[in-house]
């Protein structure tokens, strides 16, 4: 009697606990590295100059990355390298001080990011048939969210018995960093034809691949940039809920809330997805964003925000895992790699543009419209995708 498929394999489980330990790294300094920053003497500016350069830098080498492992086809190398890039950088940020050697370190981190993104992915989708990508991919959303929630967690405990010793955690930090290094040794990669084309091509060559792509990738990519456009970072929330009174205690909570719900969400939300189709659970995770967001431009007390930030939580699982199983479904096999590493190219990019505008609205008509604005296109993008006829079996 033929038993049937095991969905959650060995490789998914080991990239998901890959992922899961890099977030704990993450995440333990993403509530104190703009304190961080400022106690070594960056301004604002140079802040916001840091962190662009380096998203800029994770969202090109993304697709440049994705491409050279479909060209190669090779996997593993570019999952392993890249998570042992993002494990060293935390340290190093702890060793000197001097601008120069912080700036190096953090585009360390995100150019790490970069190179293991598109070939990662690949692997999680080779572990699938089209009909069990959102399980695969709701699964590892979910333990890689966990990171998000177990490092803030690690963060503030440690912080309370050794209040501004930030240098000292940079070093724990490379402790999860290390694990993860350790478990991608475990990853077993099937051997693969490589794609056509130079194995060492030009850095921005993946963008001949929206050319070639099928309408349906180039359809559905599209909706989703003119969405990251105006879904601008989660720390003008965090803001909106500062500005409403609640204690620093009380946006930190609130951000882990979300990651609890988000992690807790994923996996189930991917099942359904497999059931009724990505694209229905999609436009749902799409209609809450819009209600979420149309919601925080008038709630005012904590158990409003609260309520949201379930919703928030409940959108994130609905749409990041999903929106990668989907355009792995589009795409051919042999291009998987370079599809995702395209698109989060275009998401990184985006995602840069969408909170530079944020900060201009907030700043110019207040943070009402900023929300009412992201809320509107939320629903407008919905919308379109509810309507493409060639999406009827996705």
């Amino acid at each position: 009697m033929l038993q049937p498929a095991k969905i959650i394999t060995r490789n998914v489980w080991i990239l998901s606990l890959v992922s899961m330990f890099t977030d704990v790294a993450s995440e333990m300094l993403y509530p104190v590295m703009p304190v961080y920053l400022k106690s070594i003497g960056f301004s604002i500016v140079l802040i916001g100059v840091l962190e662009g350069f380096a998203e800029a830098i994770a969202g090109l080498s993304k697709g440049y990355f994705g491409n050279l492992s479909d060209r190669l086809g090779r996997r593993i190398p570019f999952v392993q390298i890249g998570y042992s890039l993002s494990a060293v950088s935390k340290p190093m940020m702890a060793v000197f001080t001097y601008p120069l050697w912080v700036f190096f370190a953090r585009t360390t981190d995100r150019l790490g990011k970069g190179i293991r993104t598109g070939a990662r992915d690949a692997l999680l989708s080779d572990e699938a048939t089209p009909e069990t990508k959102g399980r695969v991919f709701g699964f590892h959303r979910s333990l890689d969210t966990f990171g998000a929630v177990i490092g803030p967690l690690l963060a503030l405990i440690f912080l309370q018995w050794y209040p501004g010793a930030y240098q000292t955690l940079f070093f724990l930090a490379f402790l999860p960093g290390l694990l993860a290094i350790a478990f991608t040794v475990l990853i077993r990669e099937k051997k693969k034809a490589q794609a056509g084309g130079p194995t060492k091509p030009g850095f921005l060559d993946f963008l001949g691949y929206w050319r070639r792509s099928p309408a349906q990738y180039r359809q559905l990519v599209s909706a989703l940039l003119v969405f990251t456009l105006f879904n601008s970072s989660d720390v003008f929330l965090l803001l909106q809920i500062k500005a409403a009174g609640l204690s620093d205690s009380a946006v930190i909570g609130m951000y882990v809330f979300y990651n609890v719900v988000y992690a807790l969400a994923s996996y189930p939300l991917g099942i359904l997805a497999d059931r009724i189709g990505m694209r229905r659970v999609f436009v749902l995770g799409l209609l809450l964003f819009a209600a979420v967001y149309a919601g925080m431009a008038f709630a005012s007390v904590w158990p409003a925000f609260a309520a949201l930030f379930f919703l928030y939580g409940i959108y994130a699982a609905a749409t990041e895992g999903i929106a990668k199983a989907w355009l792995t479904n589009i795409c051919a096999k042999k291009d998987t790699a370079t599809a995702i590493g395209t698109y989060t190219a275009f998401q990184s990019i985006g995602a840069l543009i969408a909170s530079s505008l944020a900060g201009l609205i907030w700043y110019s008509a207040g943070a009402a419209t900023v929300f009412i604005m992201s809320a509107c296109v939320g629903i407008a993008v919905a919308i379109y995708l509810g309507r493409l006829n060639n999406f009827e079996n996705q």
